[in-house]
């Protein structure tokens, strides 16, 4: 089986798959816990403005919405 990327959330007594997926039995998973939103808006906007850095002045601006594609 290749390697995918699923979104999930955790409902308070079992991580649940926001979109269907066929796992098999026994599949093995990596779960990674992604930080509340007040930290990630913080991570976002610090990305943003590394890329910006990263471009010369004449590029467009970076929005959240650019990272977080």
């Amino acid at each position: 089986m290749k390697t995918v990327a699923l979104s999930a959330h955790y409902d308070g007594k079992k991580i649940e798959l926001d979109e269907p997926y066929p796992l098999p039995d026994n599949a093995q998973l990596v779960v990674i816990v992604l930080p509340q939103d007040d930290e990630r808006h913080d991570w976002l906007r610090l990305s943003a403005q590394e890329l910006a850095r990263a471009y010369c002045d004449n590029e467009p601006e970076y929005t959240e919405a650019d990272v977080h594609k």
